[in-house]
């Protein structure tokens, strides 16, 4: 089974591997016992952070440096909404796929509805960030704030998606 692990994987675990010794080296092997024992729902809030993190740098990028010449302030923040999400998609399926997940494959008709049913519930729980984002600006909240409360709804959401329907085992 080892030698079926992707490199994505294989890095990924030299990484948990490496923290959870740290843990139980400053007295918190409980904190290492419970991680161990729940560690897809471990995994899947660490790649869920990082993809927030995509999310929101990509976010920040689009509207403050590639898109900050629209004067539309609604134009300019789904604009830069569309952009965070396509950069965030593709690194969340990545990693939910490669380390969460481990998501195999058997053919290309599998892959291609694998994809899809991801892609379908991204873009479902997308429309609801995209409808709190306009709520921001009708508002007049901090578009960032909001979008750190969109992300928290959204990776739950994308969670319970994932397990129920996307990567369910078979």
């Amino acid at each position: 089974m080892e030698e079926n692990k992707g490199i994505t994987l294989k890095i990924f675990e030299a990484i948990e591997n490496f923290g959870l010794w740290i843990l139980e080296k400053i007295y918190l092997k409980k904190l290492a016992d419970f991680y161990r024992n729940h560690i897809e729902g471990m995994r899947y809030l660490i790649c869920g952070a990082l993809s927030t993190v995509v999310n929101i740098l990509a976010y920040v990028l689009g509207s403050y440096v590639i898109f900050r010449g629209i004067s539309d302030e609604t134009l300019k923040v789904n604009i830069s909404e569309i952009f965070a999400f396509i950069l965030a998609l593709i690194f969340a399926y990545w990693v939910n796929k490669t380390i969460v997940f481990n998501s195999k494959c058997e053919n290309i008709k599998a892959l291609i509805k694998e994809m899809i049913s991801f892609t379908s519930c991204r873009i479902f729980t997308e429309i609801i960030s995209i409808g709190l984002m306009n709520l921001a600006v009708i508002i007049n909240m901090n578009d960032v704030i909001m979008k750190i409360i969109a992300n928290i709804v959204v990776i739950i959401l994308n969670f319970i998606l994932s397990k129920l329907i996307i990567f369910k085992k078979k």
